[in-house]
């Protein structure tokens, strides 16, 4: 146990060293003035996940909440987390999209897969039944395409995650009046690679491949 936390303080004092100290300005004024994060992240609890490295943001940029699964319960009117980070971030603190983050080697994807693999977890078991109507979409789509069942799960989670994110009154209100949007991204933990889709859409599309696309239709 002692290993473990000096190996957390030598992290502490690193990041005082090498990370704080050349931006210490940038730091003293966010801890001045009030937070303003663009963009709300709904990511998944695993530890390899690590949003704002794959994001490049900066401290203050992105407001984020992490759950087995990256999970976003349709909404019901009852207290939970997820529920409150989301009224929050879109109401509160005015964030202008939001992104249900997914990633590849998914435990709660595989535990969907695996049932019994959660015989000594039951609140993990209950918490998963918000991916099982995409795990139900999966079994159906995965079909002729080739692709591993897993991956194919994951984004079709994310995909309904993006459903349920619609049904939050602070969601729906704010997109109503064009001042939010939402997307959903899939983090390749191997390859770095992030593919995306937008709201509206059904394919995921590798960030650099978005990009050249982007460039290519906006050429005169």
């Amino acid at each position: 146990m002692s290993e473990i936390i000096n190996k957390l303080k030598d992290g502490v004092r690193q990041f005082q060293a090498n990370v704080y100290k050349p931006q210490a300005e940038a730091y003293r004024k966010a801890a001045s003035e009030p937070q303003r994060p663009h963009t709300l992240v709904v990511a998944c609890a695993d530890s390899r996940v690590n949003v704002e490295a794959i994001t490049s943001s900066r401290t203050g940029d992105v407001f984020i909440t992490r759950n087995i699964g990256n999970m976003v319960p349709a909404y019901q009117g009852t207290l939970g987390g997820v529920s409150a980070v989301i009224e929050y971030a879109v109401n509160a603190l005015k964030v202008q999209h939001v992104v249900v983050c997914g990633h590849s080697d998914c435990g709660a994807m595989k535990a969907l897969l695996n049932p019994p693999s959660t015989d000594t977890l039951p609140i993990v078991r209950t918490w998963l039944n918000n991916g099982h109507a995409a795990l139900s979409i999966a079994e159906t789509v995965h079909k002729g395409t080739g692709r591993e069942m897993l991956s194919v799960l994951t984004e079709q989670n994310v995909l309904m995650q993006m459903a349920h994110l619609k049904t939050h009154p602070s969601v729906a209100g704010a997109m109503a009046r064009r001042e939010l949007t939402i997307s959903g991204w899939v983090y390749e933990i191997g390859s770095g690679e992030v593919r995306i889709v937008e709201d509206g859409q059904q394919k995921f599309i590798p960030v650099g491949e978005a990009k050249a696309e982007h460039e290519l239709t906006s050429q005169p």
